[in-house]
């Protein structure tokens, strides 16, 4: 994919404002789009429509033509997907690609994803990308979860456009009827709509089609906007596009970094051999007398060829500034020397510099800094939308604002208005006077119950009544001889009581922990688990659950297991048998 052919100016965008970029671009390519739409969709509609007559079921056209939206809304994401990129599709080779472009999704989006709220936006991602499978599910997830509340707020909006378009459409007919025939023509229309009249059924159907041609390219933009922008936030093109053109402009300008390091490599060897040798004379070489002759001549050029060498050298330092390859002025010829003629070179070019005239103004003029160029430039830069946005607001103003226009409005429209003011007028009144009614009706059903609570509540509380507090009985010596007797005699619930006592004195004791007067069953345990030994522990809590099964589920155990429960308290505990 080539990014960088992108006609869209990537950034950073909010849901909202990659619909509205959705939206532009299908304004833009408005003519790539509904000519093909129309072209495919037209010619269908019409046989739809044919066949649905023959057969008495209109309503079965209207019905097919709103199921096939996915496969129409392939047209338009066709177009968007190259026109993105600057190839802008022709009609032809739209209508060519539709017989096998997304073909094999057209079965998924017909059955159980067309009533998917998300359409527009998984559309591009499946027919785009092609992903199969658990590919293609988790490439959806990734893409549309951000954003699936806005994608499907974005189908209820188009469906109600549509609506609004399919009702505004036929209210706009209504407009070219006479006010006198008014009456007549919209009686007749309501038992044409009450009879169910072909005619009624085929117009129904016209419209319907005409708003899904006005709307439907608007939502696959606006769902491919979301696209584009889901793409930009997780591959991050922006980014991308700037360090593509970073390498281009780097790309271009390394031609002349090159050869001056070439040249800088060439020429720091040889100034450093001239500072290290000797100044010792020697004789010259044919080499540096030819160089001797060069710097004579250097220094006799005229005046032409010194503006000729200063354009040249502007020639370059422009190359140099866009990134253009640089042009050497001079022959690689004439700077081959040794080092003495070197030296003498330079002299003499010092000499010739010394002696010419400045050529600065021959070269760039008496105005060096055009100010209106350099204000060109700044006023171009603060137009730019990313540093100034602006934006244009189109109100609608009367013409005659002192003189307000009062609308007209049919007889049945003015009474009905009449009707609704009445009520809002009066009817709080009649919903106050309403509740009266019923608080009067239904007084001698809670007036009773009123008076017979504050009667309740004026009268005297009872006196305090005072006893003898009972004492608790101390255990007797033998526990398990008088538990077995409680037993025996019926008493069962006063035979687990009393082992539940002497298992709490005992756990006490072992345990040496002091309780509250009144403690619980489950503060018992909690105390029961300082017993040193767990077999003790274990006995207590068996003690403590049949005592509550007896207490409060009505549970008695059977004779044996409160033998055996008797038997393991008096070994554990060490009663007296």
């Amino acid at each position: 994919m080539k990014i960088e052919s992108l006609t869209v100016a990537l950034r950073p965008r909010t849901a909202w404002e990659a619909v509205e970029l959705g939206t532009a671009l299908t304004r833009r390519h408005a003519v790539a789009i509904w000519k093909p739409y129309l072209l495919l969709t037209l010619p269908l509609f019409v046989a739809l429509n044919a066949a649905a007559w023959a057969l008495d079921m209109l309503w079965l056209a209207a019905l097919l033509m709103w199921w096939l939206k996915p496969v129409f809304d392939r047209i338009p994401l066709y177009v968007l997907s190259r026109a993105v990129f600057g190839d802008v599709p022709s009609t032809g080779q739209t209508v060519r690609a539709q017989l096998r472009w997304g073909a094999r999704w057209a079965l998924p989006y017909l059955t159980w994803r067309r009533l998917s709220p998300a359409r527009s936006l998984y559309l591009p991602v499946d027919l785009l990308e092609g992903g199969r499978g658990a590919e293609a599910r988790q490439r959806r997830s990734a893409l549309g979860a951000p954003v699936y509340g806005v994608a499907a707020l974005l189908t209820l909006v188009c469906f109600h456009f549509e609506g609004a378009l399919y009702l505004g459409i036929a209210a706009g007919a209504a407009m070219f009827i006479p006010a006198e025939y008014l009456s007549e023509s919209a009686q007749s229309i309501w038992q044409a709509l009450l009879a169910e009249a072909t005619w009624v059924q085929l117009a129904g159907n016209i419209l319907a089609w005409a708003a899904t041609c006005l709307i439907e390219p608007f939502y696959v933009g606006a769902g491919f906007g979301l696209y584009l922008n889901r793409r930009t936030e997780i591959e991050a093109w922006d980014i991308e596009i700037v360090f593509r053109r970073l390498r281009a402009r780097l790309s271009a300008a390394s031609a002349p970094l090159l050869l001056a390091l070439c040249f800088g490599l060439g020429v720091l060897p040889d100034a450093s051999a001239q500072q290290a040798a000797p100044s010792a004379p020697r004789a010259p070489s044919a080499e540096a007398a030819a160089m001797d002759d060069a710097a004579v001549d250097e220094e006799a050029v005229d005046e032409e060829a010194a503006d000729e060498s200063n354009e040249e050298f502007v020639e370059a330092a422009d190359a140099a500034s866009i990134g253009a390859p640089l042009r050497d002025p001079v022959g690689s010829d004439d700077v081959e020397a040794s080092e003495d003629g070197e030296e003498a070179l330079q002299k003499a070019v010092a000499a010739k510099e010394a002696q010419a005239p400045p050529t600065l103004d021959e070269v760039f003029g008496d105005a060096r800094a055009e100010e209106a160029d350099l204000r060109e430039a700044v006023d171009q830069a603060y137009r730019d939308p990313t540093v100034t946005p602006k934006r244009k607001v189109t109100t609608w103003k009367a013409r005659n604002p002192d003189k307000p226009r009062e609308p007209k409005s049919p007889p049945a429209l003015e009474g009905l208005g009449v009707v609704l003011a009445l009520i809002g007028k009066y009817g709080l009144w009649l919903l106050l006077g309403t509740l009266v009614v019923l608080i009067l009706v239904t007084a001698p059903r809670w007036l009773r119950w009123l008076r017979d609570s504050a009667r309740a509540e004026e009268r005297e509380p009872k006196p305090v009544q005072t006893g003898v507090v009972i004492e608790v009985e101390p255990l007797p010596d033998d526990i398990p001889t008088a538990a077995r007797r409680l037993w025996q005699s019926g008493r069962q619930r006063d035979a687990l009581a009393l082992l539940y006592r002497a298992s709490v004195e005992a756990m006490v004791a072992r345990a040496q922990v002091v309780l509250v007067p009144g403690a619980t069953e489950a503060e018992c345990l909690r105390a029961s688990r300082k017993m040193p030994l767990a077999e003790d522990r274990e006995v207590f809590a068996s003690a403590v659950r049949t005592w509550q099964y007896a207490a409060y589920a009505q549970r008695l155990p059977a004779l044996d297991e409160f033998d055996a429960l008797l038997r393991t308290l008096s070994q554990r505990f060490g009663w007296a048998a």
